[in-house]
């Protein structure tokens, strides 16, 4: 993840901060990441970590204000995206970089057929008549397995898993060449969640689509994902291949996440991560993640931790931990 010569993305020391009643959300605190034509990269983290603010700030669809983007770059396929203007930022997004949004009901126009909102973005990117653009549209419906005579209906009358595949089939009607896709399946039932996630892949690999995929669910990262990088406080604290990460997961964060999760073969209780995310307008010194660590030293609580590289394309900013999994592999 770390070589930015196949880099179809690269993120670059990325802060994004919010202002809201006098205070400052610091919600984007230095990400740097990269992304290859073609691969999903998972963002792992609790609520509240920036993951949703990272995408946004790639389609630059972020509210100014209370958002501000206040230093790092975006480089899109030899562009960065920072320093384009409006004009040009709209040409690209829902063209070349289209976003799969966490709710699909806010996400659809409830006065509008379906088959005429995913037409609208064709049409203006395509430059075709309305006709074609809305044929195209109906394709693009059977495409994610809904009926074409469902065309004409309005999103009230569709259910929550046909609500997220109408959103699918907007954010890939101009075959974007990056798909962000923002939790797509956390309000589907198990089911309904394996069969979208299953037509994302096949829509993806059709086109040659690269992926930004924002989740919870670490099952969900390890069936559909290449990369991934876990997401604390704004700041990204590890990240590597996914079988580096799930298997060799470093970070006392990562490794806690993994805990939590229920194990059918064991008796034992679950092991959660102790207290909460921090005040993102009052983050503590050092690394963000000592107050609720138990590895956290006096080094912890006062330097700054940067990604190092443990081996491969697995990064951690967990120095302590780092050389513990060394000596194991020299063992």
């Amino acid at each position: 993840m770390e070589n930015n010569e196949k880099a179809f993305l690269s993120v670059k020391n990325l802060v994004v901060e919010y202002t809201s009643s006098k205070q400052v959300i610091h919600a984007v605190n230095g990400v740097t990441f990269s992304l290859e034509r073609g691969k999903t990269l998972g963002l792992v983290g609790e609520t509240g970590a920036g993951k949703t603010t990272i995408a946004k700030s790639i389609l630059r669809i972020l509210p100014d204000p209370p958002a501000k983007i206040r230093s790092g770059e975006i480089w899109f396929d030899g562009q960065d995206l920072l320093k384009l203007s409006d004009d040009e930022m709209r040409r690209i997004r829902g063209a070349r970089i289209s976003m799969v949004f966490q709710d699909p009901m806010t996400a659809l126009n409830p006065t509008m057929r379906v088959a005429d909102q995913i037409a609208d973005g064709i049409a203006l990117h395509r430059g075709i008549s309305k006709h074609e653009a809305r044929h195209k549209a109906v394709d693009m419906l059977e495409m994610v397995e809904i009926p074409r005579f469902r065309a004409r209906d309005y999103p009230h009358q569709f259910s929550g898993g046909m609500k997220q595949r109408v959103v699918i089939a907007i954010a890939l009607a101009c075959n974007p060449d990056l798909l962000l896709a923002d939790e797509p399946t956390t309000a589907l039932d198990v089911t309904i969640q394996a069969q979208v996630l299953a037509l994302i892949n096949e829509l993806k690999k059709k086109n040659n689509t690269s992926m930004i995929l924002i989740t919870h669910d670490l099952g969900v990262v390890a069936e559909t994902c290449d990369e991934v990088a876990v997401v604390y406080a704004g700041e990204i604290v590890e990240k590597g291949s996914v079988e580096e990460v799930f298997d060799h997961a470093v970070h006392p964060y990562t490794r806690g996440l993994f805990d939590s999760l229920p194990d059918m073969s064991s008796t034992g209780r679950l092991q959660p991560i102790t207290g909460m995310m921090p005040d993102p307008s009052k983050l503590p010194e050092g690394c963000k993640f000592h107050p609720r660590c138990p590895y956290a030293t006096e080094s912890c609580k006062k330097d700054i931790k940067k990604l190092v590289k443990v081996s491969g394309t697995h990064y951690s900013c967990c120095s302590a931990t780092i050389n513990a999994a060394a000596k194991v592999r020299e063992v």
